[in-house]
């Protein structure tokens, strides 16, 4: 059976044919559309009140994804043969942690900042620009296997088999750029303790410790680290359910698919949405407000043109340099630290 012969449950197209081969759960699919929606309203408020745009743009466009994909779900319950509803599904659910991996990915470069950039091995504007690329590139690989297998169908299974293919291999490489950054987050975590907890002395240091020994600054760091846990889990999890094809028994085991991919995708965002940089750490929320200050600094510039107005607009708005170098300039004084 196909879903272009089988539009609804009868006899000659029992749910069994699908390719979930179940009724989603209308109740906890609900509930899954409520917490996301109810997360996503949070994501907006915080984002848009301390005016972390880098690290919520992503993270709520993720957040929206999961809250269409269980919305469908939900309408899947209702009729399993819904083609709409179940390549809404299968696009929203596989891409929306891929988005949420960025905000993770986001909170290295500030974290070293804040501590020691010269204790990192790899220079802190640089984690962005290696992570964020490399999960784009997951995204890119998912999103084209998405889409092969929603247009294909069961009366494509060659096509089928290609757009699964290319989704594993997407949430595979999702998995090697996580466990990267979680190497690169241990090695640098291990560096700065024994720094710390050294016999050095000097503002630096002394400041690095009260950072370090900041209760709501290892709040956000527990969070993060619980979020990247659970997003870790969920991938090792797909790859296993997408392995054995479209249709087979881990993908139509409705239980594992609720604790394995649901659970751990909403732990992460509750966390990161319960403890945001904006409240807890405070220095990465500065420095997302003078980026968007610089940046729309920068755009006023080009408007006004070159001569008096340019430069009334930088007496006004002193934009400092990009880079590391800026940041060590905060590092200077206590009040860029304080978190």
């Amino acid at each position: 059976m196909s879903a272009k012969t089988c539009t609804e449950v009868t006899l000659a197209c029992p749910v069994e044919a699908t390719v979930l081969g179940y009724y989603p759960n209308l109740g906890i699919n609900i509930f899954f559309a409520a917490a996301f929606g109810l997360c996503l309203l949070g994501l907006i408020g915080v984002g848009a009140w301390k005016r972390t745009w880098g690290y919520s743009i992503a993270l709520t466009a993720g957040c929206a994804l999961e809250f269409a994909g269980y919305l469908s779900r939900v309408f899947l319950h209702y009729n399993p043969w819904n083609q709409n509803a179940f390549e809404t599904q299968i696009c929203a659910i596989i891409l929306a942690p891929t988005l949420i991996c960025i905000s993770i990915y986001l909170t290295l470069k500030h974290a070293t900042l804040s501590l020691n950039p010269s204790l990192s091995r790899i220079r802190p504007r640089l984690y962005p620009l290696i992570f964020v690329p490399a999960d784009v590139s997951c995204l890119i690989l998912q999103a084209i296997g998405g889409g092969l297998a929603a247009s294909a169908g069961s009366d494509n299974p060659a096509v089928l088999l290609s757009g699964d293919r290319v989704i594993i291999a997407g949430i595979a490489l999702q998995c090697v750029v996580l466990f990267f950054f979680g190497a690169v987050c241990v090695d640098y975590y291990l560096r700065v303790k024994r720094w710390v907890n050294g016999e050095g002395e000097g503002e630096a240091v002394r400041q690095a410790r009260a950072v370090f020994a900041d209760k709501r600054f290892g709040l956000f760091c527990y969070a993060v680290a619980g979020a990247y846990g659970a997003i870790l889990i969920r991938c090792i999890y797909r790859i296993a359910e997408m392995a054995g094809g479209w249709g087979n028994y881990i993908m139509q085991d409705e239980p594992s698919f609720i604790v394995l991919e649901g659970f751990m995708i909403l732990i992460a965002v509750v966390l990161l949405t319960a403890f945001p940089p904006g409240i807890l750490f405070p220095a990465m929320a500065q420095r997302e407000a003078q980026r968007f200050r610089r940046n729309k600094g920068k755009k006023s510039k080009k408007s006004l043109g070159s001569g008096a107005g340019a430069e009334k607009l930088s007496a006004e708005e002193p934009i400092t340099s990009s880079g590391d170098e800026s940041q060590r300039e905060q590092q200077k004084t206590p009040e860029s630290l304080s978190v």
